[in-house]
């Protein structure tokens, strides 16, 4: 049987062993609510790696490369920027799953390091989505930081402002 097809009939349990491992970098409290993924709202973190994964595997199935791929991980790349992980820590997820993968993937060795080729790709694309996420991140800090040193001037009355003329010419 070819692998894709193997993968597509255990997708399910492909997508809980991989979430299951994957939530392990967190306290164990925390892992087992992103554990109860139902709600977007309720549970935003758990919903976007629900959804990063399937996207990934589906990707992985196909080979068909779309947007909804990109899309799912920014979603999820972005929220661990935020949570502060490190770049190892917030793309550990993808390289989790290749070992999932060879637990279902028998003797189909050829395969499997095509599939590893692709997360491989799917990992560096996590990895400058996390940058990316980063820097805006920093860029936002900076400038809140700046924001806030103006208003402080601002009120010390040691800003420099721009007067609005007043329409008077001095007569």
């Amino acid at each position: 049987m070819e692998l894709a097809s193997v993968l597509a009939d255990n997708k399910d349990e492909i997508i809980r062993e991989w979430f299951d491992q994957a939530v392990e970098i967190y306290p164990p409290d925390t892992a087992k609510f992103l554990k109860n993924k139902a709600d977007r709202f309720a549970n935003p973190v758990g919903y976007n790696f629900s959804a990063a994964m399937e996207a990934v595997l589906g990707y992985l199935i196909s080979g068909d490369e779309s947007d909804d791929v990109v899309g799912a991980l920014d979603g999820l790349i972005k929220i661990k920027a935020v949570q502060d992980f490190s770049a190892s820590q917030a793309v550990r997820f993808i390289f989790v799953l290749k070992k999932v993968l060879r637990k279902h993937a028998g003797n189909s060795y050829e395969e499997l390091f095509g599939l590893e080729d692709k997360i491989d790709r799917v990992a560096l694309l996590c990895f400058d989505l996390y940058m990316r996420s980063r820097d805006k991140i920093h860029e936002l800090k900076a400038s809140e930081l700046r924001n806030m040193h103006y208003r402080l001037l601002e009120r010390a009355n040691l800003a420099t402002r721009q007067e609005e003329p007043t329409g008077d010419n001095g007569s």
